[in-house]
């Protein structure tokens, strides 16, 4: 295996932004050649249209469609290169010009980005990108909504919170919910490997979204007592990591974990120590190209590491917001009381990285033996960087006070070749049917069905978000898919 996480670093450069977001604007990056320019329709799937939204905190720009309006781009916080975020004050208007942009931080492109079907089609690429989007139904209610906090997966080093991929119309138009969709530094940028610089920035910027989330969600209809974080696959790890950090205790009252590679969490300062080497000293001034070749560096040192070289960016231990390593568990169980906590993984997990590892590819095509050592290595791997990691981290927060529900995701589009594999439930989540459309994940036809496939799924995450409850047995997959998710208590 070579990733644990559906997007890991490629080689593709991106053009630089200011070092100073206060001073910035988002500047367009060069599209790599899997990538649309944002002028590009077959890109830039239509966000709405144009109207404002009015709150005690002013009226924000606003876009409307699909039974659902959202006010994009927030500015949650600003933050120089390499340096802690801070608090960003309340602006209204900061956001007027970019309400049809999707902003990611800069990223070098994914190997994965073919099977997911180009998730990053008509994004712009900006530093200054700690920004998140609020997504409410159209003619909300008067009481306050359940509020989710989407928290993207990309190994830590790509993706973002608002792409088209990740559109939570459904589940907020079915389901009366307010989604909060978070974009955060990456990579290099959020997780610098030297000691000159705060190694988890993008931890720090998590934080401050959360905070922002609750001082201000109240004022799009939100209940800030209702808050549950969710995250997938590197987002689950940041929000497992963060259960951890005092400085975001109360920061949520629920959180979901989709696929976290809890199995490959301990055991990395060696590996952590071979990368700051072989990046080297990182400059603030440096070239975001620059940049990108010392990641390839770090990455590439990461080798040898097992499993966990598979995932060599994130959170580092016993660096601000995080305790030592050998204090974590203690944490977890010292922060648990009062969470609702709700731990999945898929069946299939590691099947993914056959699709986008040509050596995998080549072991499972291997005449007789292959289609054995694929269902073999899939099932131990999966097992070792997902399931037993999942588990234990289940049962050291029921141990510590916590509600806590773990389950198995064994849904899969009818016909499908890949099987319950790796991100494959955030389409039922986030069911965009235009984006994930062709997406090889859901071949041969998954993505035509999505809406209707995953409306047990949403259903049951938005329970869970009002009132912490959860469906005991199974949450079905709908037509044109089979399987489900099966759910018990630890």
């Amino acid at each position: 295996m070579t990733q644990t996480d559906p997007t890991t670093t490629g080689t593709s450069p991106t053009h630089p932004s200011p070092a100073h977001p206060s001073q910035a604007h988002p500047s367009p990056a060069h599209p790599s050649p899997t990538e649309a320019s944002p002028a590009d329709p077959a890109g830039q799937l239509p966000l709405g249209e144009p109207t404002e939204f009015e709150t005690p905190l002013g009226t924000f720009p606003a876009v409307a469609g699909d039974g659902v309006v959202r006010v994009r781009n927030v500015r949650y916080a600003t933050a120089r290169r390499f340096e802690a975020p801070v608090a960003a004050e309340i602006r209204p208007d900061e956001a007027s010009a970019l309400q049809d942009r999707r902003i990611a931080c800069p990223q070098p492109q994914s190997p994965s980005d073919e099977l997911l079907g180009r998730p990053l089609r008509g994004v712009e690429f900006d530093e200054d990108c700690l920004r998140l989007t609020i997504t409410v139904p159209e003619g909300a209610p008067d009481e306050a909504m359940p509020v989710l906090v989407w928290v993207h997966g990309g190994s830590h080093v790509s993706g973002a919170g608002d792409l088209a991929g990740y559109d939570p119309a459904a589940l907020v138009r079915e389901q009366r919910v307010v989604v909060v969709s978070v974009t955060s530094r990456l990579g290099l940028l959020g997780y610098p490997t030297d000691a000159a610089h705060p190694a988890n920035l993008g931890l720090l910027d998590l934080i401050a979204a959360f905070r922002w989330v609750g001082e201000h969600i109240a004022a799009f209809g939100g209940d800030p007592e209702r808050i549950t974080a969710i995250g997938q696959s590197s987002g689950g790890d940041a929000l497992a990591h963060l259960i951890a950090a005092d400085d975001a205790r109360g920061l949520f009252r629920r959180v979901i974990l989709q696929s976290a590679p809890l199995g490959i969490r301990t055991g990395r300062a060696d590996m952590q120590r071979r990368m700051a080497d072989a990046a080297g000293p990182l400059s603030p001034d440096a070239t975001l190209e620059e940049l990108f070749a010392a990641q390839a560096r770090a990455k590439e040192a990461a080798a040898g590491s097992g499993l966990r070289s598979a995932m060599p960016f994130g959170p580092r231990a016993g660096v601000a917001p995080l305790p030592p390593e050998d204090r974590i568990e203690a944490a977890w169980r010292e922060h648990a009381p009062g969470l609702d906590v709700l731990v999945t993984w898929n069946r299939d997990e590691t099947a993914f990285f056959f699709e986008v590892d040509p050596k995998l590819a080549a072991l499972a095509a291997r005449p007789v033996v292959g289609s054995w050592l694929r269902r073999l290595i899939v099932a131990r791997t999966t097992n070792a960087v997902y399931r037993s990691g999942s588990r234990r981290f289940a049962r050291i927060l029921d141990r510590g006070g916590a509600e806590v529900r773990v389950a198995e995701f064994d849904g899969h589009p009818d016909g499908s070749r890949i099987g319950s594999a790796h991100a494959i439930e955030v389409a039922l989540l986030f069911p965009a049917t235009e984006a994930w459309t062709g997406t090889p994940l859901l071949a041969p036809d998954g993505a035509r069905s999505l809406v209707a496939a995953g409306a047990a799924l949403r259903a049951a995450w938005a329970e869970f978000a009002r009132t912490g409850s959860f469906p005991a047995g199974y949450v079905p997959t709908g037509h044109g898919w089979a399987g489900s998710l099966l759910a018990r208590r630890v």
